[in-house]
């Protein structure tokens, strides 16, 4: 299988690291509409998550892509493996679901260097919605959140970073 074009060259993806990554429904097709959809697929990604050592900081759907700030836990956390195993299970279950495929083949992921970049990062995914004009304040949009942190704690997280 040849190698995602988005990738580093020369970095392995192993490793207690922060990310953002972006993965987009295939044909941008907006599929994240309602609450069971994502529920089911945000369920799929989380289950990966953690079985892989992973813990999502903050994601957020938007109708036709999800964002997600991750941080592995161990030093033999394996990001490329994670993203393989979170699409392909979420897939599987969202095709039970819809007639539709979920992903398109390849996302986008950054490496975050440090603190602030994390929290630059986790700021932008929770304010997708506002700049996409969907809602004016991430309260009132109920797509985001993250495994580690209650809303109220991620946004006070996101004002004093």
């Amino acid at each position: 299988m040849p190698e995602d074009p988005h990738h580093l060259r020369h970095f392995d993806y192993v490793g207690r690291f922060q990310y953002c990554l972006t993965f987009c429904t295939f044909e941008r097709t907006p599929l994240f509409l309602t609450a069971d959809i994502m529920d089911n697929v945000h369920e799929q990604i989380v289950r990966v998550c953690i079985d892989q050592a992973f813990v999502v900081c903050a994601y957020c759907y938007m109708p036709d892509h999800v964002r997600f700030v991750v941080e592995g836990q161990l030093a033999t956390s394996d990001l490329k493996h994670m993203v393989a195993r979170a699409k392909q299970s979420s897939g599987f279950h969202f095709k039970r679901q819809m007639p539709h495929r979920l992903w398109q083949r390849y996302g986008y992921e950054r490496v975050l260097r440090d603190a602030q970049e994390t929290a630059m990062f986790v700021r932008y995914v929770v304010q997708n919605p506002i700049r996409a004009g969907l809602v004016e304040s991430p309260s009132d949009y109920p797509f985001w959140g993250s495994s580690q942190w209650s809303r109220e704690e991620l946004l006070d997280y996101v004002r004093v970073a």
